[in-house]
């Protein structure tokens, strides 16, 4: 099971590694066709093209410039399951903000069929006025 569990972490680490430079399209070859985004505020996007949309904002700077520093990552190989725990900055208007989160996310083989983000902040709101 040693194998599994660093075939999981070396993936996540790739797919982390696609928000901090802001790659859309190698974010969304780690998605099944049906995979599901669980938003942190809680909207549900099904399926390539609502899993895309949803991310869009973000890798377009819409929202600022954001980057994900790791912390720690918890794996069960046996279920194929990844828990992330992270720091996200973000520069937006000439201010620096962050808070931390995490991403419980769901492989299939090399794929993601699930990613559940939550989010720990006193205040978390990117402007929905942004959102598609």
């Amino acid at each position: 099971m040693a194998g599994e569990r660093e075939r999981l972490h070396q993936l996540t680490v790739e797919f982390i590694d696609t928000f901090n430079r802001n790659d859309l399209d190698a974010m969304m070859a780690y998605f099944t066709p049906d995979g599901v985004y669980d938003q942190f505020d809680g909207t549900e996007a099904r399926g390539y093209e609502a899993v895309r949309a949803a991310f869009e904002p973000q890798f377009t700077g819409r929202f600022g410039e954001m980057k994900f520093l790791d912390e720690d990552l918890f794996i069960d190989a046996d279920t194929g399951k990844v828990m992330a725990s992270w720091t996200c900055t973000l520069e937006a208007r000439g201010e620096r903000t962050a808070w931390r989160g995490l991403d419980l996310l769901h492989w299939q083989g090399d794929k993601l069929v699930r990613k559940l983000t939550y989010a720990k902040a006193k205040v978390l709101q990117l402007d929905a006025s942004l959102r598609p």
